[in-house]
């Protein structure tokens, strides 16, 4: 196989009820591009038939190569690596669920060829998806724009196409803790949307459930704003305040002689709920920050590799100069 133009890549955790479907609708769609395309799959450490059903893929075609974690590292980390061995010139990242449509791939590439380096798949309606799944999803996405130092679009998830050049400024990224579509809006170039509704699911269950949307969500507010840090700040500045109006009031009842039912237990007791809870809610932002930077400290790589097929191994040059690579 020639050096591919498109490359494909796609994290797998316990699909076996898509993976069939999936290598399908994306064949048909390989067959009719421009030029030659490779698919990646990446297993993220499944428990049922989707590793096995990946060496069928790769043995009947060649298109088709993959990459097997030692354990389960988590959808990102699973991407990641996807970035790290894709060889096209333009490199396309979407879910195994099929609710990115594989048909999507034809309205980027037009979007590629006009010069747009990143082209991110931009949802209009969430089919069969219950309102405090929507409404949870539209909330985060309008606080994390609120909140981010760059401007993420909403309603958009990792169902993307990226040129070469943006992908290699991606995997010299060192950090560990990644949230891509974060990453993908913070390196800039040219950027725009396709817009499509985004289908349920072909088959099996959500694999990502509301903690691991949640863990999501806390990561990727970290990963791109300082604001929560200032906020303990600010938290630290008003309670100060109302401490310090606290005392003047009952400085003021004792020296008029009102009586007033605040003086006593109930205001201590009050003050110290207050106080307790500020400084319990701030020491928990610090240690969100302080865990990631003991994260990235440690050095270890983001990922471990049991098993490839089609790929080629990564030197141990390469892996000292980029960490977030694993050597094979």
């Amino acid at each position: 196989m020639n050096q591919p133009i498109y490359s494909i890549i796609i994290p797998v955790y316990n699909e076996q009820e898509n993976l069939l479907e999936m290598y399908k609708r994306l064949s048909i769609v390989m067959e009719q591009l421009d030029g030659d395309a490779e698919l990646i799959l990446i297993d993220d450490g499944s428990r049922d038939r989707s590793l096995s059903m990946m060496r069928e893929f790769h043995e009947s075609d060649p298109r088709v190569r993959y990459l097997s974690f030692a354990r389960n590292f988590g959808h990102q980390i699973a991407v990641t690596a996807g970035l790290n061995h894709a060889q096209g010139r333009a490199i396309i990242v979407m879910d195994a669920d099929l609710q990115d449509p594989p048909e999507l791939i034809f309205r980027m590439i037009n979007k590629w060829h006009q010069g747009y380096e990143v082209v991110y798949a931009q949802r209009t309606s969430r089919k069969q998806e219950n309102w405090f799944k929507r409404f949870t999803a539209y909330i985060f996405y309008r606080i994390l724009q609120l909140l981010s130092d760059v401007n993420i679009p909403p309603d958009t998830g990792d169902f993307c196409l990226m040129d070469r050049q943006v992908v290699n400024v991606l995997n010299a990224m060192p950090e560990r803790n990644r949230y891509i579509r974060g990453l993908r809006a913070w390196v800039g170039f040219r950027q725009t949307s396709v817009l499509f509704e985004r289908d349920p699911r072909f088959a099996g269950e959500v694999k990502y459930t509301f903690h691991k949307s949640w863990v999501l969500a806390i990561n990727g507010i970290i990963s791109l704003s300082q604001v929560p840090l200032r906020l303990a700040t600010y938290l630290g500045l008003a309670s100060a305040v109302i401490a310090l109006l606290m005392i003047c009031l009952v400085l003021y009842w004792r020296l008029s002689s009102l009586a007033s039912p605040l003086i006593g237990y109930t205001l201590i007791t009050i003050a110290l709920f207050f106080l307790g809870s500020v400084q319990l809610f701030c020491i928990g932002i610090l240690g969100e920050y302080i865990g990631r930077i003991y994260e990235e400290v440690k050095g270890r790589p983001i990922y471990t590799v049991k098993e490839v097929g089609g790929l080629s191994a990564l030197s141990q040059t390469d892996n000292s100069r980029h960490p977030n690579k694993m050597s094979l």
